[in-house]
């Protein structure tokens, strides 16, 4: 058996990462595609980082969920489990 390890591609897109996704709403990284654009500020959206940076993610968040580009961030109501 060989020590060396073969990294296969995964058969999925992998999930956008806070880095890239605060560097596409900045208009620092270029995006393919609005959805793209608007996938980023979802994300944003859905872990709260929108509501942590600068008060100008909180205003484009909230504009982008009032005219219906984006969805409004959900809470979990599942109690924690050990």
């Amino acid at each position: 058996m060989s020590d060396k390890m073969i990294q296969l591609p995964l058969p999925f897109e992998e999930p956008m990462n806070t880095f890239d996704a605060v560097m596409i709403a900045e208009g620092v990284q270029q995006v393919e595609s609005e959805e793209q654009y608007l996938e980023a500020w979802q994300m944003l959206i859905n872990t709260g980082m929108a509501y942590q940076l600068q008060g100008w993610f909180r205003r484009t968040a909230n504009a982008l969920i009032e005219e219906g580009h984006c969805t409004a961030p959900t809470t979990n109501t599942q109690p924690y489990s050990c």
